[in-house]
Order: C-alpha cells, then sequence, then structure tokens
C-alpha cells in the first residue's frame, strides 16, 4: 500500500500511535504531500520545540520510502474537481485539505487521516 499522510497522521506517528506505526511500517512507500510539510513547519515555528521538531522531521524524510510530493498542473485539475464537488454537495473542507485530497487522487494513494470531512469525498481511499 503507498500511503500519503495529513499532518495529524505524522503527529500520530511522531507520539508511536500503534495504529499509524503499524499502518507505515508495512507501507510500500510514504507520501507527505507539500501542504502537510508547510503545516508542519509553520506549527514548528511557532512552537517551543522548533529545532528539534525540524530535526525529527529531517529523519523521517531520509528514510527509504517516504518522498514529499508537489503539486503540478495536473494536480490544479484533480483539485477545481474537487471544489467543484465540493461545493455541489454543499460540504466545503478546508482549502489545504482539497490540495491534501487532490494529490492523493492524482498519484493514486491511500490517505491516513483522522479529520471526518475527508468523508465528503468517497473516492479517496483512506485508513
Amino acid at each position: 500500500m503507498r500511503v500519503a499522510l495529513d499532518t495529524n497522521g505524522y503527529v500520530d506517528f511522531c507520539r508511536g500511535e500503534a495504529g499509524t506505526v503499524d499502518l507505515l511500517e508495512k507501507a510500500d512507500s510514504i507520501h507527505l504531500p507539500f501542504v502537510v510539510l508547510a503545516e508542519l513547519r509553520a506549527g514548528f515555528a511557532v512552537g517551543r520545540r522548533g529545532s528539534e521538531n525540524e530535526r525529527v522531521l529531517g529523519l523521517f524524510l531520509g528514510k527509504p520510502g517516504v518522498q514529499v510530493i508537489y503539486a503540478d498542473d495536473q494536480t490544479t485539475h484533480q483539485y477545481a474537481s474537487l471544489y467543484r464537488q465540493l461545493r455541489r454537495q454543499g460540504t466545503p473542507i478546508p482549502t489545504n485539505d482539497i490540495w491534501i485530497a487532490a494529490l492523493v487522487l492524482q498519484h493514486g494513494l491511500t490517505l491516513h487521516a483522522r479529520d471526518r470531512h475527508f468523508d465528503h469525498l468517497p473516492q479517496l481511499m483512506r485508513r
């Protein structure tokens, strides 16, 4: 399984949450959307342990099978389609999470996230 982590999935992994750790140990590859990377670093910037958190993140990103995924032109089309779907459903979700969902769909990944608003996108594979 190829897994993409939402911000709270990464935090759960760092906290040693058993279900998340087990999932990531079994994953063929782990993908961190650029938006998640930005959200993490924003939190580090205003937190008390920014340097330590950045060090841990660097170790995580350096592991074999872990990669950051970035938006491209295809991602913008996925984003637009999801935005339209959510608007028609009357179920908006945060903008950053639309970007995450667009990347997950584009790359055929399984999303690991606690946020319930991803339930409004049944085409997302979740774990």
